[in-house]
């Protein structure tokens, strides 16, 4: 592990190397949400994340009311990304990169084919992220359920499958640029009239206009990471490096 590993990253590798040592057998369940995040000392959502990333590696499945199931070995390969750098912000950087053409198309598909129950879900979950800020929030669930609703709008389901994954490497770096954006007033502004001109121009039915909306957002997106000094990207995950290595000497 690197000092720039995130949260959820260390807790990934830690479950992934007592799944792959055994100590969590094939069949076996991995403890609860809240005795995990006690265990490692953090919140139940980096443990969603970290469950979610072995979920998507293929090593584990999860079931309302039934946990999480260790799932025999597949000699499948599935898809993955290798966002580990030196520097993690570049690593984020790379995967909006991704980002910026799923989210652009998604945003035009969605124009074109969203119906009236879709734009209302759409809507609430826009409105949503601006109660949670007021409430003290920083928003983050708020934020990815809009582009979810956005994803699931456009008709085609692997639009879903694929932003949820990739969001799997984009949920601390978002942590870390609401908290800026809280104390930066033209960055809060700037993201809540991104937001609106994507909603509008799927209200209009305008895919053109939504696609070119979606990128400015996926462009602003960029611009305001870079914006943030390195003693506020670096903090947490040092903290958490500390942690985590204490509970593996």
């Amino acid at each position: 592990m690197k000092k720039t590993d995130t949260l959820a990253d260390r807790v990934t590798y830690i479950l992934l190397t007592e799944i792959r040592e055994n100590k969590f057998p094939a069949h076996s369940r991995l403890p609860s949400e809240s005795v995990m995040a006690k265990r490692f000392g953090v919140s139940r959502t980096v443990i969603r994340e970290a469950v979610s990333r072995l979920k998507a590696e293929g090593l584990v499945d999860t079931r309302q009311g039934s946990g999480t199931s260790v799932l025999e070995p597949n000699t499948a390969t599935p898809f993955r990304l290798d966002a580990h750098t030196q520097d993690s912000l570049q690593a984020v950087l790379r995967v909006i990169e991704l980002r910026r053409g799923v989210e652009a198309e998604m945003a035009a598909l969605a124009a074109e084919r969203r119906s009236a129950a879709q734009f209302a879900r759409i809507k609430k979950a826009f409105n949503a992220i601006r109660k949670a800020e007021r409430a003290g929030r920083d928003g983050v669930d708020e934020d990815l359920a809009f582009h979810t609703e956005i994803s699931q709008a456009c008709g085609n389901p692997l639009y879903t499958s694929l932003l949820s994954y990739l969001s799997l490497y984009l949920h601390t770096a978002i942590v870390v640029t609401r908290a800026n954006e809280a104390q930066r007033d033209d960055f809060s502004r700037q993201v809540h009239e991104e937001h609106t001109a994507i909603m509008e121009a799927i209200f209009r039915k305008d895919p053109a206009a939504a696609r070119a909306a979606a990128l400015r957002h996926m462009e602003g997106a960029v611009s305001r990471l870079r914006a943030i000094d390195a003693a506020s990207w670096t903090a947490p995950m040092d903290e958490a490096a500390r942690r985590l290595n204490r509970m593996r000497e």
